[in-house]
């Protein structure tokens, strides 16, 4: 077992979490930026956790609450440190945070082409919803 730290993300992350998802995360999202990761940051200080050890991200989970819903977001581990129970440990910190937060559901979003992902998500206990599809639409100034 590894030394392993969970906690939220501060300004000073930005740079090192976008590093990070660029060599850990599958997909990318329009707020993949410096200005998205800021703004997810300042608007809710708590949801995005990151899982640290060896003085280095290796995990990250966006806990996402609106007072409705509780989704799940860029759940990564760095590729060298898999199998090791950080997934885990994050949704745990995650599911904790949405229960005080008065949530009773969590939602993930998983790419259709993440077969690893789907496996690791049906490990944790969740199931797949198959009577919605998202609907997407970029907003652009």
């Amino acid at each position: 077992m590894i030394d392993l730290l969970i906690r939220s993300a501060t300004p000073d992350d930005v740079d090192a979490v976008l590093a990070f998802w660029r060599e850990s995360a599958e997909g990318t999202s329009v707020s993949d930026d410096a200005g998205g990761v800021t703004a997810l940051v300042e608007r809710d200080p708590e949801a995005l956790l990151l899982a640290v050890a060896d003085g280095r991200i290796v995990g990250s989970v966006i806990a996402g609450w609106d007072g409705w819903r509780a989704t799940l977001y860029r759940l990564a581990v760095l590729p060298s440190y898999r199998r090791r129970g950080i997934s885990t440990a994050l949704l745990k910190a995650s599911e904790e945070r949405f229960l005080a937060l008065g949530g009773r559901r969590a939602d993930a979003m998983v790419l259709e082409s993440n077969e690893t992902g789907q496996r690791l998500w049906a490990a944790a206990g969740y199931e797949r919803e198959v009577r919605w599809r998202r609907w997407v639409k970029p907003l652009v100034r």
